[in-house]
């Protein structure tokens, strides 16, 4: 797991040096904002058409082998496109097509590199895996957004693409060398000896072959799992109109804050800082559930909607920090119940149904947002969000809790019935017992007191008893 999250580490600094420049290369290219957005929305359109197979290439391949031969085309894609900038051969075909085949790569390789990763430790230190993953991602975000400026500015736009070329091989160079987790850890006392040895691979699951079907059964299993279902409401509604800090922040800071892009740069930091110090505390959750997930993230919208009053910077950054640090602790929770909720043989198809709905919300929010603005202004935006993430999490609490209840009213009602119908039928056998042994009357005719006394006391019981049968 250390040598992953290193590996992790150096990839994610790459990527971000590539990120960096990428929308400014693509600018300078073509000298046109809708090519840039069209560049972007042709990288995000395999997520949101290919999601649902990508998960099922997951579920079918052997794992290891399918993160490293992702990883290696994503290098060699960032390879040569760092080519084709060094002598200046880079054009508007041949960026949309290296740009599609980012994207498609893409669809495999999100869920291939989260499910192994888990499959490094334990299944109770799952949660802190995935806690240490998101605080490898910032951690790389921070590291990867500062080395894009300093290799630009000393080497040129290629040096991004070529650094970011070699993260993708230091992954692929160390993914043979992983052993997943089985029986005793990753690493287990070797039984001659006081040292360790290195686990075998645990028997796989058994592998459906790649197949359109295998797709359908994953998208028909998520939408049949109530908790997936609230988890994906929670995340979209939070993601559209709460989560582009990039563009709400910026104007209120550079607006009505009458503030710098420096100052911006203070907010950017404390939101970075604020979600490695989330994902570190929600390493400490073991079992969350998407009540907790739900709760979270209602408490980093109404932190959103009183930061959107903020009358200064200061007032900001004091409830920007608690608000990252709520929301990366819900976004990591939700990450967890994404990835364990799931039987192991199904989990590709479900991050892969996942990525196509992230997709779709990726690209409808900024718009809509952008819509809100217009209408509200940056502090109006921040309000309302807040505001609206908060009303739907509190509205589906409701249902949820009603619907709750009246399942267990209506199992109550059913326990009843069925006590009820123990005790007729308990006492009709009582009944038939006792006249079983009834005593035959004497010759005379005269019955005996006791027997007579019997019967009296059995009717009303037989008339009781065949009541609630009809």
């Amino acid at each position: 797991m250390r040598w992953w999250s290193a590996a992790n580490l150096v990839s994610n600094v790459g990527t971000w040096m590539q990120l960096t420049v990428q929308n400014l290369l693509v600018l300078h290219i073509t000298g046109s904002a809708a090519t840039t957005g069209l560049s972007l929305a042709v990288q995000a359109a395999p997520g949101l058409l290919m999601g649902l197979f990508g998960g099922a290439v997951v579920d079918a391949w052997p794992r290891r082998l399918t993160a490293a031969v992702s990883q290696a085309v994503l290098g060699l894609v960032a390879f040569v496109t760092a080519a084709l900038v060094a002598f200046d051969l880079l054009n508007v075909v041949s960026l949309m097509a290296l740009a599609a085949v980012t994207g498609l790569v893409a669809t495999v390789d999100a869920p291939a590199c989260a499910l192994l990763g888990n499959d490094l430790v334990p299944p109770s230190d799952v949660p802190s895996a995935i806690a240490l993953g998101s605080v490898v991602s910032s951690a790389g975000r921070l590291i990867g957004v500062a080395c894009a400026g300093v290799a630009v500015g000393a080497l040129g736009t290629a040096a991004a693409y070529a650094a970011n070329g070699l993260s993708f091989l230091c992954v692929t160079a160390v993914i043979p060398f992983l052993r997943p987790y089985a029986g005793g850890g990753g690493l287990r006392p070797y039984a001659g000896g006081g040292g360790a040895t290195a686990a075998p691979d645990p028997p796989a699951p058994r592998r459906e072959r790649f197949s359109g079907a295998g797709a359908r059964d994953g998208l028909a299993f998520f939408a049949g799992r109530p908790r997936l279902v609230a988890l994906t409401v929670i995340t979209a509604v939070s993601a559209v109109f709460g989560r582009n800090y990039g563009l709400t922040l910026a104007v209120l800071v550079t607006g009505p804050l009458a503030g710098s892009s420096q100052d911006f740069g203070a907010v950017a930091t404390v939101l970075a800082v604020g979600g490695i110090a989330g994902a570190v505390l929600a390493g400490r959750m073991r079992r969350p559930s998407v009540r907790t997930v739900g709760a979270l993230a209602a408490a980093g919208a109404l932190l959103q909607a009183v930061a959107g009053l903020s009358p200064g910077l200061v007032p900001l950054l004091v409830l920007v920090a608690p608000m990252a640090v709520v929301e990366s602790v819900s976004d990591t929770a939700g990450a967890t119940v994404l990835q364990t909720d799931p039987p192991p043989g199904m989990r590709g198809r479900v991050l892969g149904v996942w990525r196509t709905a992230q997709t779709a919300w990726g690209l409808a929010g900024p718009p809509l947002l952008g819509l809100l603005m217009e209408w509200a202004g940056p502090r109006g935006a921040l309000v309302a969000g807040g505001l609206i993430i908060a009303a739907v999490i509190g509205a589906g609490t409701l249902v949820h809790a009603r619907r709750t209840a009246s399942r267990r009213t209506a199992s109550r009602r059913t326990a009843f019935r069925r006590t009820a119908f123990r005790r007729a039928a308990f006492r009709r056998a009582a009944f038939r017992r006792t006249a079983s042994r009834r005593v035959p009357a004497p010759p005379g005719g005269v019955v005996p007191v006791e027997t007579a006394a019997v019967d009296r006391a059995a009717k009303p019981v037989l008339s009781e008893d065949l009541s609630p049968i009809g």
